[in-house]
């Protein structure tokens, strides 16, 4: 495994970290016993950055993570999140009040006694960002969490929040389909001293070239989202067959392509794939060793031109979380 530093901490880092969400929430049955056996694993492969949230499976996700968590806690830099809430008048909730409760809330599942890196999980539109990072830098000084994120937050918000307490953290979705952190947020980043951390970094699983849109099950999240809609599945066949023969000629498997270009970017970028299976860590985790030349990119942005029609990332009633202020 490689390392990378968290933003401006000197932490070192896994240059691919792992996202615990499917472990527990969105994509396909849970099993918990293959997840213990990645979490497992994923140490044995030099991974010490594992990434949670609250409600990922309703607190289940953190639940699970413990088990491994706990008994190795010198070995991983934990990362969860808070702001979605049940209340149905309510969707994100970024109060002070409400961050001393879900805090308590996530170290009793997670069963450690500070939270390495504590993720704002969207921005409240009803809350400064100010007096919500205000919330959040009063549990660094009480010792219940190491360093401050944000997710899915506008340029705006960051320059904001940084002001009030140094953010260490800004997690998007960010991929070779998902380019819009280009423009602004990843110069941003580097220019504070902010990690940039990718979710979804394989388009969830578009881009391996091993998913069938038409076999998710009912329950799947990605069911909801336009880019794995009937209406783009053409577009998306071509696409990620031609990128699974570029992988082809690199020696390497599409995952590991899409992963080795997502962390060619930039050093301040710490990508975490999320799986619940050995195989697939082991898969990902091969990406740190694949480098990329001038041909590789070129060949990647032809094919993107040739094959635009991807479809939006998220539709409505979810992109509406997505801050733009």
């Amino acid at each position: 495994m490689k390392y990378r530093i968290l933003g401006n901490t000197g932490v070192q880092l896994s240059a691919i970290g792992l996202g615990c969400m499917t472990m527990s929430h969105a994509y396909g049955t849970p099993d918990d016993t293959e997840s213990i056996a990645t979490l497992h694993k994923s140490l044995d492969l030099g991974i010490n950055f594992w990434d949670t949230a609250n409600v990922y499976g309703g607190g289940k996700n953190e639940e699970l993570i413990s088990k491994v968590l706990t008994e190795n806690r010198d070995k991983i830099f934990i990362a969860t999140k808070f702001g979605f809430t049940s209340d149905g008048n309510r969707a994100v909730n970024g109060s002070p009040a409400y961050i001393k409760k879900t805090v308590e809330a996530s170290l009793k599942r997670l069963r450690v006694d500070v939270i390495d890196l504590y993720y704002a999980h969207r921005i409240d539109p009803l809350v400064p960002v100010e007096e919500m990072v205000g919330g959040m830098a009063e549990l660094v000084r009480e010792g219940k969490v190491r360093f401050l994120g944000l997710s899915e937050a506008s340029v705006n918000s960051v320059r904001k929040a940084h002001a009030i307490h140094p953010i260490s953290a800004l997690q998007s979705e960010y991929s070779i389909l998902t380019r819009e952190p280009e423009a602004n947020v990843l110069p941003l980043c580097k220019d504070l001293g902010i990690s940039f951390i990718p979710f979804s970094p394989l388009a969830r699983g578009l881009i391996t070239n091993t998913l069938d849109v038409e076999k998710l099950a009912d329950g799947d999240l990605r069911k909801r989202f336009p880019r794995y809609q009937r209406e783009y599945e053409d577009n998306n066949r071509k696409l990620t067959a031609g990128f699974a023969e570029l992988a082809q000629q690199k020696g390497c498997t599409p995952a590991r392509l899409a992963l080795a270009w997502v962390l060619s970017q930039d050093e301040h970028i710490i990508p975490i794939p999320g799986t619940k299976k050995r195989r697939y860590l082991e898969e990902n985790v091969g990406a740190v060793d694949i480098d990329l030349v001038a041909a590789d990119f070129s060949n990647i942005e032809e094919l993107l031109a040739k094959y635009p029609d991807t479809g939006a990332r998220y539709n409505e009633s979810n992109a509406i979380h997505v801050d733009k202020s």
